[in-house]
């Protein structure tokens, strides 16, 4: 069975749903292939940085998202043998959104999918597997899949995405190796529930102890906790046991210490092995790679979500006009590429100094103390406020090409 569309996405992640929508908003044909039959997955990232935020207002849509349930990040800190210094200040930002909103994927790809399924020329179809590519002359002209019936299916397309993910089966299929930088650490994620009137700021932020480090996150109703431990450790912590987790949680976190019998075995508990990587060449003829699918980021400063969003926004402002005028080229894949190329580069170099300067110190057995840019950034204005632009904004954010939805700013901000 063949179907043919212009753009076929393949994965229904932030990267793959923003692209689609704003293509689809173009009037270019497109269709966003997801292997499950939905978007809910435990442990998938929840935060939406003031770069996609503003985005989002481009095209009208910021209030609507910010009107679901979520929580608002303002300020990220550090504890650490009973004194707090504050790594990133959010609400110093020049923007609208001096926050990083945490909002569930979940409700998030629904809320933008929703949005794209008011366009006659988007699809969405789930439950679609990719099993191979189709290539014509060295081109690639768009996939093989199995749906959720187990039936083959064909879909050719002018430009086939690959946004499906750090595993990705068409980067494979498209003989992409990705180049791995060394990483220090590994993660469990868990969550805690979250009693009323308990303050994100009291909570967010990294608590250290000798050897021990933990990220806390605040969604609505929980405590998302990211657990970290040297690369590679992560089988002796299970040997451990649970009992040893626990108490590592409640040492680190009294103030949750009367709820740790919510991490009931270890399905609770998410092991992410964490890597850095990138692809060196993000394209072929008919293929592009964004998001994750390009290059995979480290956790810290939960940047990856936001840099595969904002891949997307750059493919749909350079690839929405060759792909509705029927002349796409290679050279216009490459644009995004070197569009996207020095923002993606300078975050996860940053992110590698980050985890040797900071999380691989915090992980040693013995007393902790903060690198002396941190020390010293409270009394200089612009080391204060470099964390807060690097995580929030980072360099050159993108922005959506005629907007026709954008409000005038005084009547965004209530002027």
């Amino acid at each position: 069975m063949t179907d043919s569309t212009g753009c076929c996405i393949v994965g229904g992640g932030p990267a793959g749903a923003v692209l689609a929508l704003l293509l689809a908003r173009r009037g270019v044909p497109v269709a966003l292939l997801e292997a499950r039959d939905d978007f809910d997955r435990a442990f998938r990232g929840d935060t939406v940085h003031p770069s996609t935020l503003e985005m989002l207002d481009d095209i009208g849509l910021a209030d609507p998202l910010l009107a679901r349930d979520h929580a608002r990040m303002r300020r990220m800190t550090l504890q650490s043998g009973g004194t707090t210094a504050v790594l990133a200040d959010f609400t110093r930002l020049r923007s609208r959104f001096p926050y990083i909103a945490m909002i569930p994927q979940a409700e998030f790809l629904d809320f933008i999918v929703g949005e794209a399924r008011k366009h006659a020329c988007f699809e969405l179809r789930l439950g679609a597997r990719v099993t191979d590519l189709i290539v014509e002359g060295g081109a690639v002209r768009g996939v093989r899949c199995r749906d959720g019936e187990g039936v083959e299916r064909e879909l050719r397309a002018t430009l086939t995405v690959a946004a499906d993910g750090r595993a990705s089966r068409v980067r494979q299929l498209a003989g992409f190796v990705p180049r791995r930088n060394a990483a220090t650490m590994d993660v469990m994620w868990l969550v805690l529930p979250r009693g009323d009137g308990e303050r994100a700021a009291d909570m967010t932020g990294f608590r250290i102890a000798r050897g021990r480090l933990v990220v806390v996150l605040a969604r609505p109703r929980e405590w998302q906790l990211g657990y970290t431990v040297l690369k590679g450790s992560s089988r002796a912590v299970r040997e451990a046991g649970l009992d040893a987790l626990r108490a590592e949680l409640a040492a680190l976190l009294p103030e949750l210490a009367d709820r740790m019998d919510a991490i009931r075995g270890w399905q609770d508990v998410h092991f992410l092995s964490v890597e850095s990587s990138r692809i060196p060449t993000w394209h072929r003829e008919g293929l592009l790679a964004i998001g994750d699918a390009a290059h995979v980021m480290s956790p810290i400063g939960g940047v990856g979500i936001n840099y595969a969003i904002q891949d997307a926004v750059a493919g749909a402002n350079l690839l929405a006009g060759p792909l509705l005028a029927g002349h796409l080229t290679r050279g216009h894949l490459a644009a995004v590429q070197r569009r996207r190329r020095l923002p993606t580069w300078f975050i996860q170099t940053v992110q590698a100094l980050v985890q040797r300067q900071l999380v691989a110190r915090a992980l040693r057995d013995e007393p902790f103390r903060l690198p002396w840019p941190a020390r010293i950034a409270p009394a200089v204005p612009w080391l204060r406020d470099l964390p807060a632009w690097l995580v929030g904004w980072g360099i050159r954010p993108e922005r959506v090409r005629q907007a026709p939805h954008r409000r005038l700013a005084g009547a965004a901000d209530g002027g």
